[in-house]
């Protein structure tokens, strides 16, 4: 155990805050390059600067393990990080951050439902509570009254929450798929792991777009590529580190509570940094949907 006071509790509040200015610059990114794009770049990104930083903590890069578990990480990176970070991406570029924020809530209930579902956990009164919190918290979020106008039409807003609403379902089952294997496993080996499934699945969703050489362009050497460097430093690197320092030296159940506040840290930016627009509709959802969080996380 670190000899520094509450470092895992420091660096899991570090890595919600790290990850929320990811998705900052995430969302300005996505402005001019396309999610496909910028979800292969974090991705190589991550895979190396990792390496170093494994060999740098004697980390193994090639772990000792069964084939089983490498192919189980190398499909849960396949659909967490190339299919979920891909539609969170564009669900972000139509909704902002700020509503993103909301409808992320929606990943912490469907890591439970699936733990019933699959791994045979009980789901108890408050988490049902909490789910229902958090189902009304985008109802409170979207809601606009007919008389009123709305600055996203409503078809995109639908179709963006549905994307938003694929994506963490798609991060949940692929955390899933993965629970036991990083309980037990190194978790910068199965961080890695889990990277070099996405970019594996990445490279031909690129390499079969119609638009490839545009997106390859606008990525590299865009207007916005700036933000595409620092996002993906923070969102692939440096939050992932934090992550897994909080989850190192404090109970997990402390860390994932901490983790979760990215959310309010996220619709706190996007009002700060993107002047988005933030009225008592989203305040109130952000509140109800990080309550319900709360509820099914520790209910």
């Amino acid at each position: 155990m670190s000899e520094v006071p509450y470092l895992g509790e420091i660096l899991s509040l570090a890595a919600a805050v790290v990850w929320a200015g990811a998705v900052i610059l995430f969302k300005k990114s996505g402005e001019t390059v396309h999610p496909i794009g910028l979800n292969l770049f974090k991705g190589l990104l991550g895979i190396t600067l990792f390496i170093p930083t494994a060999l740098l903590l004697r980390e193994d890069i090639f772990h000792e393990s069964s084939s089983r578990n490498y192919l189980l990480l190398l499909a849960s990176g396949a659909l967490g990080i190339a299919v979920c970070d891909t539609l969170f991406l564009r669900s972000l570029n139509i909704l902002g951050a700020s509503l993103s924020a909301i409808v992320d809530c929606l990943y912490a209930p469907f890591v439970t439902i699936l733990s019933v579902l699959f791994l045979k956990e009980t789901l108890t009164g408050w988490q049902v509570g909490g789910i229902a919190l958090i189902a009304l918290a985008i109802v409170a979020a979207t809601y606009e009254p007919r008389r009123m106008p709305t600055s996203l039409p409503r078809k995109d807003l639908i179709f963006g929450l549905s994307l938003g609403a694929v994506a963490m379902l798609s991060m949940a089952i692929s955390i899933i798929m993965v629970k036991e294997i990083m309980e037990k496993e190194p978790l910068i080996w199965t961080t890695q792991v889990r990277l070099v499934g996405g970019v594996a699945l990445l490279i031909p969703m690129l390499l079969l777009h119609p638009q490839r050489r545009a997106i390859v362009h606008a990525t590299l050497w865009g207007s916005g590529r700036i933000y595409t460097v620092l996002g993906s430093f923070l969102g692939a690197y440096l939050a992932m580190m934090c992550w897994v320092g909080g989850l190192k030296y404090t109970q997990a159940s402390v860390a994932a509570n901490l983790n979760q506040m990215s959310n309010l840290f996220v619709f706190i930016f996007g009002a700060l940094f993107l002047a988005e627009a933030v009225n008592r509709r989203r305040v109130l959802g952000i509140i109800l949907g990080i309550g319900g969080v709360f509820l099914v996380t520790f209910g």
